[in-house]
């Protein structure tokens, strides 16, 4: 499976995501946008979209660019502007009749240099529970009821920067790191038992009930059900504690589990 992605997507402090554009493949990026739509419609639903081409050699032609922008609106995304970057951008949103707009720069973002040298964490080994004695005269236990309920995805492997797991119609159990840059999502409820440096997002098909547990709480982003927090907005003494992260009269809350 490919785990790279054409389009990096990061959202700021005033709720406006920027889309840097990795690789110019209108096609690719149109789809990448689409299933993330599709996947977390009211979080995009309310998202302004920054086009950022400062990550590409060359500044693409007006037509590229339109197609591009069109194709976003198509697939639900709302680009509103262009990140600032060379004269050659200037021109481009001059074209195209979209402001340009400083790149902003959230203070989750992390320098990429060091992100790359990050070593991800090693995997936790969730301790077995103890047995317990079954006492003698107990009655036996009854079978099980047979359940047609859809397992829940399990993530054992680090989710590094880049890369997105999707949990669909069901939760998601990550056993380790969830990196900086990276993504996890379920339409359920998130459960990760390392560090959550990137972002999740729970209920992402609108499941209001669904909650994000973690054990070690760094996170860019946290949404569910399209309400999100970044991390300017989370109080600073939940950071690197474990925690559990519901929705309630649709604001996000966020409480220690110790």
């Amino acid at each position: 499976m490919d785990f790279e992605l054409a389009g990096e997507l990061k959202i700021g402090q005033v709720g406006i995501a920027n889309l840097r554009i990795r690789t110019l493949d209108v096609a690719k990026l149109v789809e990448e946008m689409r299933g993330r739509v599709q996947r977390a419609p009211k979080l995009f639903a309310r998202a302004a979209v920054v086009i950022d081409f400062g990550g590409l050699t060359r500044t693409p032609d007006e037509a590229t660019a339109r197609a591009l922008i069109e194709g976003l609106r198509d697939a639900g995304v709302l680009p509103v502007a262009l990140a600032y970057g060379t004269t050659e951008i200037e021109r481009l949103s001059e074209a195209l009749g979209l402001p340009l707009l400083a790149k902003f720069r959230a203070s989750y973002e992390r320098d990429e240099a060091a992100a790359a040298a990050e070593a991800p964490a090693p995997a936790r080994r969730e301790p077995e529970p103890a047995p317990k004695a079954a006492a003698k005269s107990a009655p036996a236990a009854p079978a099980p009821a047979t359940s047609n309920a859809a397992p829940g995805m399990m993530q054992s492997v680090p989710v590094r920067s880049g890369q997105q797991i999707y949990a669909e119609n069901r939760d998601l159990t990550v056993l380790t790191t969830v990196g900086a840059g990276a993504e996890v999502i379920a339409d359920g409820s998130v459960h990760i038992y390392g560090p959550l440096r990137g972002r999740a997002l729970a209920g992402a098909k609108g499941n209001e009930q669904a909650r994000i547990f973690c054990r070690e709480f760094h996170a860019e982003l946290v949404a569910i059900a399209g309400h999100y927090k970044v991390l300017e907005d989370i109080p600073k003494e939940l950071r690197g504690k474990a925690v559990q992260i519901w929705l309630e009269d649709q604001q996000i809350k966020i409480a220690a589990l110790d």
